[in-house]
């Protein structure tokens, strides 16, 4: 493709996105699997643009109105040459040239525009601090009271490009192992410093056409997601459910804990994504794993399984604040009712996941979220309702699953364990460990 032809299939896949209620990882696949006739160094080529675009949506939207354009793809794109790739407009008005394959010509308003954003760039100082840090205005208030003075450094964090992180299937193989498969395949990676079965691979590449990925040894799964499958602390004999499977990405890493000698149930109320989890259990080497599609709070199976796990795992649905890296375009999605009604969803999860818990067992409750209304709010209020359940120190179960390191300095706060992109190179994502007493009143 010409770079004017890469640079039309970005606006195309933009606008796609901007009408779709879909994320827009999930856009930008489908377009490109659509057009199968599009090469390897393309394809990377516009997915890379598109989600520079929406990482910088906000900035670009105060430049567009700034400059009389209205804030729609195009437009962004064509302000994105000028203000990002430093193009001149004389440079941007030959790549739309309207021939085939390539953007349309501009029109009057759009060279009067970029001449008035030429020699500028992306970030000015009369910015507002949510266009500068691509926050909904809404939302600053939530990230200031989680991090205090360091919510700026955090949320410039999040505008980062996520890193691609592996955990190696102990069931399989070690680490290093993994790591001299991957190099075979031409992909070098590097131990994760924090999850002992965590590779991340030094740029982006096709790791599911490596025969490592396609037997099973190794799984895609972000840092913090390991140490939270880590840190509930599966044993073999134990009976553990992932009350919030999804597709299992944490089943896997509980299951490969177990070894195959306890009961394993991932259970979730979306069929569609338990059904995506059975070729990756078969990938991985797990059998006997219970994938069970729940009906809602009032499924009758959450009453008869009343007490009959020690551990209980909610990765709770959540506002993804925490993982803004990957999905840029998720934070412009969210909105103060979506916020309230996630709030209510982690209530009941949580009243749900405690009736499974059996005496002296954990509850581990997890988000991919950084706001305090999802976390520390939610937790108060259930041990304010649950008076059976306790906080357990993170410090003490880290020592127990992951040997003798530590949580990062900084990381434990409130008895929960909040791990950011801007400290700690994971996604963003807070943890609580509740036990529930062993003689019950």
């Amino acid at each position: 493709m010409t770079p004017a032809a890469r640079i039309a299939a970005a606006i195309e896949v933009l606008e796609q996105v901007e009408a779709a209620e879909a994320p827009a990882d999930k856009v930008v696949a489908a377009y490109l699997r659509a057009r199968r006739y599009i090469g390897a160094k393309d394809r990377r080529a516009i997915g890379r643009r598109v989600f520079a675009l929406l990482r910088a949506q906000a900035r670009l939207d105060w430049w567009c109105a700034r400059a009389g354009l209205a804030a729609r793809p195009r437009a962004r794109v064509l302000a994105a040459l000028v203000l990002i790739d430093g193009e001149s407009p004389e440079a941007v008005s030959g790549v739309c040239d309207g021939g085939r394959y390539h953007p349309p010509a501009l029109v009057s308003g759009e060279r009067a525009a970029l001449d008035a954003l030429s020699g500028q760039g992306l970030v000015h100082p009369e910015q507002p601090a949510w266009v500068r840090l691509e926050c909904p205005d809404w939302l600053l208030p939530s990230f200031e009271a989680a991090f205090g003075a360091g919510a700026e450094a955090e949320l410039r964090a999040l505008l980062d490009e996520a890193p691609l992180d592996l955990r190696v299937n102990s069931l399989k193989g070690e680490r290093e192992t993994a790591r001299a498969r991957l190099a075979e395949a031409g992909i070098e990676s590097r131990p994760t410093p924090l999850s002992p079965l965590g590779l991340r691979v030094a740029e982006r590449r096709a790791v599911t056409a490596t025969a490592a990925f396609r037997e099973g040894l190794v799984e895609v799964q972000d840092e913090g997601s390991q140490l939270l499958a880590l840190l509930t602390d599966a044993r073999p004999g134990l009976a553990v459910c992932d009350l919030c499977a999804g597709a299992g990405g944490k089943t896997l890493a509980l299951g490969a804990a177990l070894r195959g000698q306890g009961r394993l149930v991932a259970a979730d109320v979306d069929a569609g994504r338990l059904a995506a989890a059975r070729p990756r259990l078969r990938r991985a080497g797990l059998s006997g794993v219970e994938l069970k599609r729940l009906g809602g709070a009032g499924d009758p199976w959450l009453a008869r399984q009343a007490g009959g796990f020690d551990r209980v795992l909610v990765d709770a649905p959540c506002s993804g604040t925490g993982t803004w890296r990957r999905s840029p375009d998720a934070r412009w999605r969210l909105a103060p009712r979506r916020l309230e009604e996630l709030q209510a969803v982690q209530d009941e999860l949580l009243r749900s996941a405690a009736a499974l818990v059996a005496p002296g067992g954990r509850l581990v409750y997890a988000t991919c979220s950084l706001l305090p209304e999802e976390n520390e709010a939610r937790v108060a209020a259930f041990l304010d309702a649950m008076p059976g359940f306790a906080p357990l120190p993170v410090e003490a179960v880290w020592a127990e699953a992951l040997g003798p390191s530590a949580p990062p300095e900084g990381a434990c706060r409130e008895g929960m364990l909040r791990l950011t992109p801007g400290r700690n190179g994971t996604d963003g994502f807070t943890l609580a460990i509740l036990a529930r007493e062993r003689t019950l009143s």
